[in-house]
């Protein structure tokens, strides 16, 4: 999903995170491609579509497509695996591609298990199944990580969260805010330090709580970005969002990072099901 000049991001190619610093990347690019980098997966994006895939083909054996909430796959997957957020359980036919996807779907997982009520889980089952009849539904936990859980702890704080999922995605906060609550943090309402256009997203979102949003669409909002951090009377900053704030914006506050990990739960594991199809797989090359 890149933003800027489409013409000179035709077919891009990330495989460190210096790559995303030459690229210029917004906050936005650098929340979907970091962390596949961080764990050392090579990323391919651009909007030739077709370019992109020969470029990926001619390097990788294996093609993990991941688009998000953005789109369905421009190519034929041989798995395709959709995640419903159980935090959202009403979302799963009222978007689009999301619906999409949900009915494509070889693999349906519900996430954030451990978050969300029993009646939330079982709304998400049921609207999973009721668009799409065969494909298993597994379940998994999202438990949240902070990287430095005692410098947060009773401490006045000032929560960052993913741009997206708070602003169009309709989250009044996210993992931050939670990590942050669990440390028995004092979290401060970031309206009162917001710059102008920070602001502005405040006024266009006014659901949002007491969280501020990624937002980094161009190099006058990540200004506006930084100035509302650093003018927030806090202590510390967690940050939820998946991209490295720092690596973007000078900050004049420690900053502790807020990260999701992946539990399976349950007998029907999404690990056993990939392990099933790699092995179908490496099974019919054998035979050609």
């Amino acid at each position: 999903m890149p933003y800027g000049d489409l013409a000179r991001e035709r077919v891009q190619r990330f495989a460190s995170l210096a790559d995303l610093d030459a690229a210029h990347c917004t906050a936005e690019e650098r929340e979907e491609y970091e962390p596949h980098i961080t764990v050392g997966n090579t990323v391919y994006a651009g909007v030739d579509y077709a370019d992109v895939l020969r470029a990926a083909e001619a390097a990788c054996d294996i093609i993990v497509w991941d688009g998000g909430n953005n789109d369905f796959p421009f190519v034929r997957p041989d798995l395709l695996i959709t995640v419903a957020d159980a935090l959202r359980p009403r979302q799963v036919a009222t978007h689009h591609p999301g619906e999409a996807v949900a009915r494509m779907a070889d693999i349906l997982v519900i996430n954030k298990v451990d978050a969300a009520s029993q009646a939330d889980i079982q709304f998400a089952d049921d609207s999973l199944r009721a668009v799409n009849s065969s494909a298993p539904i597994t379940r998994a936990a999202s438990p949240i990580r902070l990287d430095d859980p005692g410098a947060v702890e009773n401490r006045r704080v000032l929560v960052i969260e993913d741009g997206p999922t708070i602003t169009h995605g309709g989250m009044a906060y996210g993992a931050g805010y939670l990590a942050a609550k669990v440390a028995r943090a004092e979290i401060i309402d970031p309206r009162l330090a917001a710059a102008p256009k920070i602001r502005k997203v405040f006024d266009a979102y006014p659901h949002i709580g007491n969280v501020l949003p990624a937002m980094g669409y161009g190099e006058a909002q990540l200004r506006d970005l930084e100035q509302s951090i650093n003018q927030a009377d806090v202590e510390v900053v967690v940050s939820a969002t998946p991209a490295d704030l720092m690596r973007l914006l000078v900050i004049n506050k420690r900053v502790v990072r807020a990260r999701y990990e992946f539990v399976e739960t349950g007998d029907c594991e999404l690990s056993s099901m990939i392990d099933a199809f790699l092995d179908r797989i490496a099974r019919a090359e054998r035979k050609t």
